[in-house]
């Protein structure tokens, strides 16, 4: 089992930044690490991915360019700095883990999941 917790959201302006976290505990060892979102009322989405390795980075389109991730093997922390922040960026964010190498991104083929925290962006 892996254990995942997020950290880091809050109220911020548009325009500013947020760090979140995601410290993994437990049976760490997970090929990929993601950030996905949900705002109300729409499906859960991807955001950005990363191969444990550090080798290989997946970012959804609506952020690439604003938002990095990014991992600290010796914390088992992983983080998503998200620059240029929009009201659109509003939603529930959550850390996963999967234990394949590809990258995916879609939600079923991660296997553990935070508990989530929310960020809002206020225009």
């Amino acid at each position: 089992q892996v254990q995942l917790v997020e950290s880091g959201g809050g109220l911020v302006q548009a325009g500013g930044s947020l760090r979140l976290s995601c410290a993994a505990s437990g049976r760490t060892f997970s090929a990929t690490m993601g950030w996905f979102r949900q705002a109300p009322g729409k499906e859960r989405e991807f955001v950005a991915a990363i191969r444990w390795s550090g080798l290989i980075r997946n970012y959804a389109d609506s952020v690439k360019g604003r938002f990095t991730i990014s991992k600290d093997n010796a914390k088992n922390t992983v983080y998503l700095q998200m620059n240029s922040l929009s009201p659109a960026d509003t939603a529930v964010y959550y850390c996963a883990a999967a234990r394949e190498l590809a990258v995916p991104t879609t939600p079923q083929r991660y296997d553990y999941w935070g508990q989530g925290t929310q960020v809002t962006v206020s225009s």
